[in-house]
């Protein structure tokens, strides 16, 4: 039987500056995405029809809708609208996908997003499409913000809702620990949170300070503790305050910084190297202010 598979890594935040709502209703963005090791992994099987299916297993299978609701399946049917006019008769445009979830759902490490990329990267590889990057980046930015990294994998800059990307040299392998939280939170929910709490006050445009990238391409792990920074953190506080009782923890146990991912409610921690890493995870996992804590390792690549 016909397959593919693509090993698809989480995504963090190292800095996410939130500037006004534009027009069509986002935020301008200035974001550092930094993909880490901890994977979903898709498989993409023939069909022998033109429809598109997904069965869902791993530790977050269960919290992932297994219809056409799916983003992945979502991101099939897109890339199947866009295949050339002119194909090899004997290869279809249905599929079957396996996704594997290890990333935890809902939790501001872009789990369904890097599932909408490895099915992208998969069924094109299956269905022997030629597109270009540039092309299958457009697919993506269409069905999400973090879609259009997480097929890129690495570190890299996100500009506008995140969609534009430059990438950044990272001089070295960087520790982090991520502690995982008992529940979810909406990103949309901590956005409108934001918003409320910003009700007044100037709001500047947001961008990437040069010293944050210096401090990545040196992989100077104390450097950059001080530049890690989340607009998002105070808004997800507010509406999950417990999650203050996991960066304290996180601090005491010898963190060289922490900060909420993205729009939460994990929290990111890191750690100075490999040992510390590991030493803090356990600490986190035992302090009972997360459900769990796993060290990994970034930038991380993506494998397909």
């Amino acid at each position: 039987m016909l397959q593919v598979i693509a090993r698809m890594p989480a995504k963090i935040n190292l800095l996410l500056a939130v500037g006004p709502v534009r027009a069509d209703g986002f935020h301008e963005l200035a974001t550092v995405f930094h993909a880490v090791s901890l994977y979903d992994e898709v498989t993409a099987s023939a069909a022998d029809d033109d429809g598109v299916s997904v069965t869902l297993s791993g530790r977050y299978g269960s919290g992932v809708p297994d219809d056409q609701s799916n983003l992945a399946v979502r991101a099939a049917h897109a890339l199947a609208k866009r295949r050339p006019a002119v194909r090899r008769p004997a290869v279809r445009s249905g599929v079957r996908l396996g996704i594997r979830k290890e990333i935890p759902v809902a939790a501001g490490l872009a789990g369904g997003s890097a599932d909408a990329a490895g099915a992208l990267l998969a069924c094109a590889q299956l269905w022997q499409l030629r597109l270009s990057n540039a092309r299958l980046a457009t697919v993506a930015a269409s069905l999400g913000s973090d879609v259009p990294f997480s097929l890129l994998g690495g570190t890299a800059v996100g500009t506008g809702r995140g969609e534009r990307l430059r990438p950044v040299p990272v001089g070295g392998s960087l520790h982090w620990v991520l502690a995982v939280a008992d529940g979810e939170l909406s990103t949309p929910d901590v956005y409108r949170r934001l918003d409320e709490l910003r009700a007044g006050r100037p709001v500047p445009d947001p961008t990437v300070p040069d010293e944050l990238l210096a401090a990545l391409a040196a992989a100077d792990a104390p450097t950059l503790a001080g530049l890690l920074h989340n607009d998002l953190q105070e808004a997800a506080l507010s509406l999950r305050p417990q999650l203050a009782d996991t960066l304290a923890a996180g601090r005491d146990l010898g963190a060289l910084a922490g900060i909420v991912s993205g729009s939460g409610p994990t929290c990111v921690f890191l750690a100075p190297d490999a040992d510390a890493a590991a030493a803090l995870a356990s600490g986190l996992a035992a302090s009972g202010t997360c459900a769990d804590a796993v060290a990994v390792v970034g930038p991380a690549a993506v494998g397909a």
